[in-house]
């Protein structure tokens, strides 16, 4: 395996003094060294540690899988029982080293990866402990918990947690957007519920808003339409509308996506902005020295810019 680039090796080392700083990093003894195996990626015994949980993931993904199919299920369920018991017991002692090494074990415990972490390993362990839930809920849908297993590949993939960061720094807006889908979502329902009507099958005001959010997000099932040309028109509006919409998120996502990737390159600085005296036209490069217009010399940037060009 290559060494990483420069940039993101000083991105790993910063992210390990984040998370070290978070759970508490042991300074010395075995559970320094494990704590290095388990969480740190940019030793050998530590790459070789994530790789093999990398591909225990995926087998126990597949598993589930194809345990799934009726014909695969029925002629292979011992080896399926077997290779579960295996994964459950791999998972439960990385689970159990994690939570030893660590000198704060319960933010490791009650973070994102920790509550994955502890999903992968429940269902197995749940159907032997309790086994009265076999009679209040199907079995096969606790064991299918077991896909939870497949987010803990994002830990390994630092493009996987640039986009948990983006989505996290974007959640005030998201909310925000959601909050405004859903007031149009109600008022587009009440509307159509008065127009068409419950003869028209908008029976209430729930299910005329089911079909405002399966006409807002183009999916159209066809299961609900309108009948009169006012719903018509307002359905064709309400279709547009939705195109719209959809742009918002992505917009959103977007730019945060980049903010985190120049906050994570050490390039969170904004470019400088300067405006030519001639024509005002601003936001020239940073190492422009004349007008891309009009010709004019652009005055100097301030000396702590210059310098860390």
């Amino acid at each position: 395996m290559t060494n990483p680039p420069r940039t993101a090796r000083n991105r790993w080392h910063a992210h390990n003094a984040r998370l070290g700083e978070h759970l508490g990093k042991p300074e010395s003894g075995w559970r320094q060294r494990w704590y290095s195996v388990i969480f740190e990626a940019d030793t050998r015994a530590g790459r070789l540690f994530d790789l093999t949980l990398l591909g225990a993931i995926l087998a126990s993904v597949l598993v589930v899988m194809l345990d799934s199919l009726p014909s695969v299920s029925g002629r292979a369920g011992t080896l399926f029982t077997v290779l579960e018991w295996l994964f459950t017991l791999l998972f439960t002692a990385e689970y159990v080293m994690r939570i030893l090494v660590v000198r704060r074990p319960w933010r490791y415990v009650l973070s994102f990866y920790g509550v994955i972490d502890f999903i992968s390993i429940l269902p197995t362990w749940l159907a032997i402990f309790v086994p009265e839930l076999a009679y209040l809920l199907d079995v096969r849908l606790l064991r299918l918990l077991r896909i939870f297993r497949i987010l803990k590949i994002t830990v390994y993939f630092e493009e996987a947690q640039i986009l948990l960061r983006a989505l996290l720094n974007a959640r005030h807006k998201i909310f925000v957007f959601l909050g405004t889908v859903f007031i149009i979502t109600i008022i587009l329902g009440t509307v159509m519920y008065v127009v068409e009507g419950p003869q028209h099958g908008f029976t209430s005001i729930p299910v005329s808003m089911y079909w405002a959010v399966v006409t807002l997000t183009t999916t159209g099932f066809g299961d609900l339409v309108p009948k009169t040309p006012l719903g018509q028109f307002i359905t064709s509006l309400t279709i547009l509308l939705g195109y719209s919409i959809i742009a918002f998120p992505t917009g959103i996502i977007g730019a945060e996506l980049v903010n985190t990737m120049r906050e994570g390159s050490g390039s969170a600085t904004p470019p400088q902005t300067r405006a030519c005296s001639g024509c005002t036209l601003d936001r020239h490069d940073t190492d422009a020295a004349f007008c891309k217009r009009c010709g004019t010399r652009l005055p100097q940037l301030p000396t702590e810019t210059a310098g860390s060009q």
